[in-house]
């Protein structure tokens, strides 16, 4: 990438602690770079997966691969329509989602594999689009969402790191 704009890492007080986990795992000190040069995705790791793979759930009660694909999706989509509304000057309190009430009402058990892959690259355009058009004033606004401060910047690096999470949780837990 050229003649992009430096998205470094959230500086402590951007984003609850509790997040920090998340932004820990993005290895880059440039976002945009980051996802120019990401080595794995969810969508990498799942893509030679069988449908049984895809459909094993480690202990009762737990997602399944695909289960947790939708989920890195739909965090996505709420990241970056928080960032959105913030880096806008929208001062609307966000309210939190419940994971496991999205989880289960995406049925993706039922959906085929490459719609999925599918969708999680049209969702990560769109996050690397948005985020490129931040300048380093939108990056710096800060709103609340599930009633805890987050800065615009900080929300890509959470998002990012989250999926580095996930994508972590699928190579030890189901495909090890």
């Amino acid at each position: 990438m050229t003649n992009h704009l430096i998205i470094s890492h959230p500086r402590e007080g951007e984003y609850p602690e509790y997040l920090e986990q998340y932004i820990e795992l993005v290895p880059s000190n440039d976002l945009l770079e980051y996802f120019d040069t990401q080595k794995e995705s969810i969508a990498s790791v799942v893509a030679n997966c069988t449908e049984e793979q895809l459909l094993y759930r480690y202990d009762e009660g737990k997602w399944s691969i695909k289960d947790i694909c939708c989920h890195v999706i739909d965090t996505e989509r709420v990241y970056n329509y928080r960032a959105l509304c913030i880096a806008r000057g929208d001062k609307t309190e966000f309210p939190g989602f419940e994971e496991n009430d999205y989880a289960r009402n995406a049925h993706a058990d039922r959906r085929d594999i490459a719609d999925i892959i599918a969708e999680y690259n049209a969702v990560r355009t769109t996050t690397i689009l948005l985020f490129k058009s931040f300048d380093e004033e939108m990056l710096d606004r800060q709103g609340l969402a599930d009633t805890r401060r987050r800065s615009v910047r900080a929300m890509g690096y959470i998002a990012a790191g989250h999926e580095l999470h996930h994508v972590n949780v699928i190579k030890e837990r189901y495909l090890a």
